[in-house]
Order: structure tokens, then sequence, then C-alpha cells
């Protein structure tokens, strides 16, 4: 069975991956705020141990791998929908708590867990629990940054669950589910500006490109 530092690697990989930023060594260090070398020395163990495969540059997850990073990334996600909806932490707190809870979770309470919030298929933050992909709703998301003026969408994810930036969006009410109208798109990189219900924002590029969102009618 891996270690806690071994699952929080192999997880640190799956996230990465899944906001579909090219995994390396260099970025798993940033995520993982930690030093180069020793990101290098443990992934060279992970590879040794046939966890985790490297092509061009770039980090993968070998089966064996895929399979942990998935069983902790599901406990991580569970436990933020329960702190969410049963305790209702505060969803920018959810993902630090979470982090704790997803080492420590028997099979059984992971299970009872699931049952209590009738199989949900999304953390607070969008994020699908993996094992649901098939059941998640939205599928072909993109950043709000790339959203044309006059198209009204849906925030279906927020990428980078960071508490200053979750605090953020939420005190606008840019949560999953907030349906927008992009008013104008400023040119060289200027503001995206939104209508929510009966506000307007101007939300900087950056901010912008890590909502992720769907197309809605109407």
């Amino acid at each position: 069975m891996p270690t806690i530092a071994v699952e929080e690697y192999l997880a640190a990989i799956y996230r990465l991956r899944q906001d579909e930023e090219p995994v390396t060594v260099a970025s798993l260090a940033r995520h993982l705020n930690l030093s180069h070398a020793s990101v290098s020395l443990m992934v060279k163990r992970l590879t040794e141990e046939g966890l985790v495969r490297r092509k061009d540059g770039c980090l993968h997850l070998a089966p064996e791998g895929e399979q942990w990073a998935e069983a902790v990334v599901r406990r991580h996600r569970l436990a933020e929908r329960f702190l969410a909806d049963v305790l209702h932490v505060p969803w920018d707190e959810v993902h630090g708590e979470a982090h704790r809870w997803e080492h420590v979770l028997s099979p059984a309470v992971e299970e009872r867990m699931d049952e209590l919030l009738a199989h949900p298929v999304a953390c607070p933050h969008g994020y699908p629990l993996p094992g649901r992909e098939d059941e998640y709703p939205a599928k072909e998301l993109r950043p709000l940054s790339a959203v044309q003026v006059g198209q009204r969408v849906v925030v279906v994810r927020v990428q980078r669950e960071e508490p200053a930036f979750l605090r953020y969006l939420a005190s606008l009410g840019l949560l999953p589910g907030a349906r927008l109208k992009v008013e104008e798109v400023a040119p060289f990189g200027g503001p995206v500006l939104v209508q929510l219900g009966p506000a307007r924002y101007a939300l900087g590029r950056e901010v912008a490109s890590r909502i992720l969102v769907q197309g809605v009618d109407g």
C-alpha cells in the first residue's frame, strides 16, 4: 500500500493532468510547493516502482499509479462534498480540510458517506468524482476568457482550489451553477465584463481563464 507521500504525488499528477497541464517535474514541484530536487528524487522512485512513466519530458501515471490516484482523489472530493453539504463548511475551506481526510477514510466510511450524499458526481468546485465521469453532465468545457460577446453560459468548474481565489468568487456569486452573460471582452488581454443577475463584474483575464463554463440556451 502506498505511503501518504506517494499518494500525494500520484494524486497531484492526476489533478494537474485533469487541468490539462503538461505534468513535468517542474509543474509538480510548483503544485506541491516542494523543491525541484526533492520532487526529482520521488519521481525517480515512483518510476522505479512502476507507478509513474516518463515520456518526452512529461510524467504519466502507470495503470497501478492511476488506480491509487483515483482512489485518493475520489475520497478527497467525496469528503469535500460531505464537508460542504452536511457540515456546511465554506467552499473555500473544504479543499484544505479534505486533504487530511483523503488519507484516512476507510472503505466502509467512504461507502456510507457516498450513500448519505446520494452518490454525488462532482465536488463543490465542479471536478468530477473519479469513476463517475459518464454521469458528469458537462462534457465540453471552455474557459470564460474564451467566450464570445453576447453568449450565455453556466459556471461548471473552478480550477485551482485556492482559498483566497474561491472566497473572491463566492463574494461575487460566481459559483458552479451561476448563469452569466458575457457583455464585453476588452482587447489586448483586458478584462471580461459579465452580467450575473442584475450585477455586472469586470473580471481579469487570468481570473476568467480559471472559470470553466458551458453554453446554455436562451
